[in-house]
């Protein structure tokens, strides 16, 4: 898993650079920007099929309880019914699982990359294996109780002005994007990412975890229809509390550099929800 984590975080390190390399732009936050909205574009098949899936998913939820009530009894039976209904749906019972190991390897691949930026967007290491070494021992000498949580970004903040090849631009609209909110708790300016990537992500979730109801007959809503109604509410009302709670936990001890990264992300995938949703809505009309 490493490896691919590696290859991936490598190949967005090419794109990053070449974006930063462009001659208007040279900035570090105007990079991630762009690159998030590339990256955005990439996936935008991969979305919308897995927009459709959820569509088709909620369509077919309705016949697939049937199938469960009739079949209760017999769970052999029970399976093959399912596995016909997803036939004739032309859906996989597993047809999200792909989505899900992306949007995982994304994550982490992004991860990597902001956090270590000189290996896998300056790709320090292969011209200069012993360059940022060096540079953390200078760091170590000087202070050796200094916790370095980012070698690298700390080594641009230190060596960046005085060398070229670790001179990375990262003032971005007053913010320095090298900077970890836990370890620059009296710099207020520090929150300001964080906090629009919280509010952001409340949005998303609200959009993203939205289940629309249809209008069922009273005499319906009885017994465990209700209960399973009442189960996948209070299931969304859930995610959108912790969700929040786990990005702001993220947010805090993570360079801002990737929380502005996830911050452009909540900004397209909202965009794209939106949008998403009315073109299928008028699609259905």
């Amino acid at each position: 898993m490493a490896g691919i984590i590696g290859f991936f975080s490598d190949i967005f390190g090419y794109i990053l650079n070449w974006i930063y390399n462009i001659d208007f732009i040279r900035n570090y936050g105007l990079a991630i920007i762009i690159f998030t909205i590339v990256i955005k574009i990439v996936l935008l098949p991969i979305t919308i099929k897995q927009q459709k899936t959820m569509k088709k998913t909620a369509k077919i939820q309705e016949e697939s309880k049937k199938i469960q009530e009739k079949y209760s009894g017999n769970q052999e039976k029970m399976n093959q019914e399912m596995l016909e209904l997803y036939k004739r749906e032309n859906m996989s019972p597993c047809s999200g699982c792909f989505s899900g190991i992306i949007q995982i390897i994304l994550l982490l691949s992004v991860f990597y990359l902001v956090s270590q930026p000189l290996t896998h967007m300056r790709k320090i290491n292969k011209e200069y294996p012993d360059l940022i070494q060096n540079y953390i021992n200078e760091i170590k000498e000087q202070d050796a109780n200094q916790t370095i949580a980012y070698p690298e970004i700390n080594v641009i903040r230190e060596k960046g002005p005085q060398d070229e090849r670790v001179n990375i631009n990262m003032e971005f609209l007053g913010l320095d994007l090298s900077n970890v909110p836990s370890g620059a708790l009296n710099n207020i300016k520090v929150y300001i990412i964080p906090v629009l990537y919280v509010i952001t992500s409340i949005i998303s979730i609200k959009i993203s975890t939205k289940v629309p109801q249809k209008n069922v007959p009273d005499e319906d809503k009885k017994g465990d229809d209700t209960s399973e109604i009442d189960l996948a509410t209070q299931m969304n009302k859930n995610m959108t509390l912790v969700m929040p709670i786990m990005s702001v936990m993220i947010a805090m001890v993570a360079p801002l550099g990737l929380a502005l990264y996830w911050l452009t992300n909540n900004i397209l995938t909202i965009i794209e929800r939106l949008c998403m949703n009315k073109w299928f809505k008028e699609g259905e009309e």
